[in-house]
């Protein structure tokens, strides 16, 4: 009897495979088992490139997070250490002319020179008019002294303007009294603790040259209407912590804020008397006051630019007691002078892309 054995036919590759891997016998086992390892080491080589993928964006998503909480801590370590003057740049300058520094002062001599050295080296200040609202001059050492370091700080190609007024009777609404030979419409209001870094400051300066009649600032303030009682609406004032709870905000205060100068005429010789007796007698609130004169005259908003500023100072009035009792009844004070309340509610903030990752 003879027996039969089959030889694949698979033309000269296969045949030469076939003979290659079973010594030109076919069998069917052994080719399956072939080509499962074929199979198998390329799936190997699969998992494993897919492996190496995985463990790379891992990598990336942690370096990301470690870059962001380092700039985050960076950052938050930067307001908790407070404002470190930066090299003023001689070629920083504001497009479209300059603008005033309108400071106000009160028995702090150490951060009024701090303040007056630095805004001296922006490049958009034309000018510095420092209003000190106490009883107690200053003495002309102090005054040649200030006068002396505002022309050596100053960075534009003609030195500011620099003056020195003081109010002998204490009364806070000469802060906002107009200024003699100004050379600029806009007017930079601040307190002598608060410092703008320069290129913010400069920021602010071309937003409210966009909006000139309305205030362009950095400390928004907000209000909400608490009740209506025998036909009378009663405002609550809201601090810092109410804009950032409820992201709207419906004024500004100019202890760092741009406004026009003719405002400067509007308060001293347009606003009802009363609201500056009323300031006079209470020693507060002349900035809400001012706010609420501008807002009466645009009907509109005002503007909160996004920048960090710095307070170099001790506490002042804000931090005393029942300061907030004593602002909501200046506000509800203040709306019947007015005749209405003129005060109107945004989320609007004006940001500087060129500082913004995402936007």
């Amino acid at each position: 009897m003879s027996t039969i054995i089959g030889i694949r036919d698979a033309g000269p590759t296969g045949a030469v495979a076939a003979a290659d891997i079973n010594g030109g016998i076919y069998s069917p086992a052994k080719e399956k088992a072939a080509s499962r390892g074929v199979y198998t080491g390329r799936s190997q080589l699969i998992r494993r490139l897919r492996s190496l993928v995985c463990a790379a964006k891992l990598k990336l998503v942690v370096c990301l997070v470690i870059f962001s909480v380092v700039v985050l801590v960076t950052s938050r370590l930067s307001s908790v250490m407070g404002w470190v003057p930066p090299h003023p740049n001689p070629t920083t300058s504001s497009r479209g002319g300059g603008y005033t520094v309108l400071m106000n002062t009160w028995k702090r001599s150490s951060a009024l020179k701090q303040s007056i050295g630095h805004y001296a080296s922006c490049g958009g200040v034309e000018a510095i008019h420092v209003v000190r609202t106490d009883s107690e001059p200053p003495s002309e050492s102090m005054k040649s002294h200030l006068e002396k370091m505002a022309f050596s700080k100053s960075q534009a190609a003609k030195k500011p303007n620099f003056k020195f007024s003081m109010s002998q009777d204490d009364d806070l609404n000469n802060r906002f009294k107009p200024i003699q030979d100004l050379r600029s419409d806009a007017i930079f209001s601040v307190d002598d603790d608060v410092i703008v870094p320069c290129s913010t400051l400069d920021f602010a300066f071309t937003v409210w040259q966009s909006a000139p009649n309305t205030m362009v600032g950095f400390v928004p303030r907000m209000h909400w209407l608490d009740k209506e009682k025998s036909g009378v609406e009663k405002y609550t004032y809201g601090g810092w912590w109410s804009v950032w709870w409820m992201g709207t905000y419906s004024l500004l205060l100019p202890k760092a804020a741009f406004f026009h100068r003719n405002y400067l005429n509007l308060y001293t010789s347009n606003m009802p008397s009363s609201i500056r007796d009323y300031v006079t007698r209470e020693r507060n609130c002349e900035d809400i006051a001012m706010s609420l004169l501008v807002a009466n005259a645009t009907g509109a908003p005002p503007i909160w630019v996004k920048g960090k500023t710095y307070e170099i100072g001790s506490s002042g009035v804000s931090s005393m007691k029942r300061h907030s009792k004593r602002r909501n009844k200046c506000l509800n004070d203040f709306i019947p002078l007015f005749g209405r309340m003129p005060l109107v509610s945004t989320n609007v903030k004006a940001v500087d892309t060129r500082l913004e990752w995402f936007w």
